[in-house]
């Protein structure tokens, strides 16, 4: 990849991924055109995603205050065949970060749909145990998403259902005009531990719609954590 479409360079870490099987026809209004839904064995997927940015580059250069903060979003998976080439990606419902000019940058460059919102962060290490959560308030109240693990991560099974939801290297936006715009999102294969020891907590609907809200209040269909790694978001094109 061309170095000089290069965006945006951090690590990401820790990440929570709180996985739900929904009905296609909820997120087919959702899908860019372009892209189709993906399936895992023929099921659906919706993920709640807690996890820290950290060493963020915007153009290979720092940004004062801007460096180190945390983001959950909702998001779908999607894909797009290109000659030879499927492409698997994602498409986000909605983010959060906590600070406005993110936002404001994200929206403005790829029409993401982010706010700004107060965060923050817990990570508990020890030998062979980790324990995460992420949270954000909304008028005053603070809503979290947790998840702890045991053991050593590894690199998911080929074919498994931490191998489909971990493994999407692009990004797709819909746009206020019509069609959408395709980024690319480079790195490395993540490790993971799968977990039953996650929770949600917090009020949802004035971040999300009611059936959203409904979905995510329900146990995840699986839940893991992935270790993160260093990763570079390009520059999106219109398709």
């Amino acid at each position: 990849m061309d170095v000089s479409q290069l965006f945006l360079t951090a690590e990401w870490r820790d990440l929570i991924l709180l996985n739900y099987e929904v009905d296609a026809s909820l997120l087919q209004a959702f899908v860019p055109a372009g892209t189709e839904l993906e399936r895992w064995q023929g099921r659906v997927f919706l993920s709640l995603v807690g996890f820290r940015f950290l060493n963020t580059r915007v153009f290979r250069l720092p940004v004062p205050f801007h460096r180190n903060f945390e983001e959950v979003n909702l998001r779908f998976y999607v894909r797009r065949k290109e000659g030879n080439e499927v492409k698997r990606g994602v498409v986000f419902v909605r983010e959060i970060v906590p600070r406005w000019a993110i936002a404001a940058v994200a929206r403005t460059l790829y029409n993401e749909n982010y706010i700004a919102l107060p965060m923050a962060h817990r990570i508990d290490r020890g030998a062979g145990f980790l324990s995460a959560e992420y949270s954000w308030r909304v008028r005053g109240a603070w809503n979290r998403m947790r998840a702890s693990v045991a053991d050593e991560p590894a690199l998911p099974s080929p074919g498994s259902q931490e191998e489909f939801i971990a493994e999407h290297y692009w990004g797709y936006a819909s746009q206020p005009e019509g069609g959408c715009v395709e980024y690319r999102v480079a790195h490395a294969p993540w490790r993971v531990w799968s977990t039953q020891h996650c929770s949600f907590e917090g009020g949802l609907e004035d971040i999300y719609d009611r059936t959203f809200a409904a979905i995510l209040r329900g146990h995840p269909a699986s839940a893991f954590i992935a270790e993160g790694s260093a990763v570079s978001v390009y520059r999106g094109k219109r398709i």
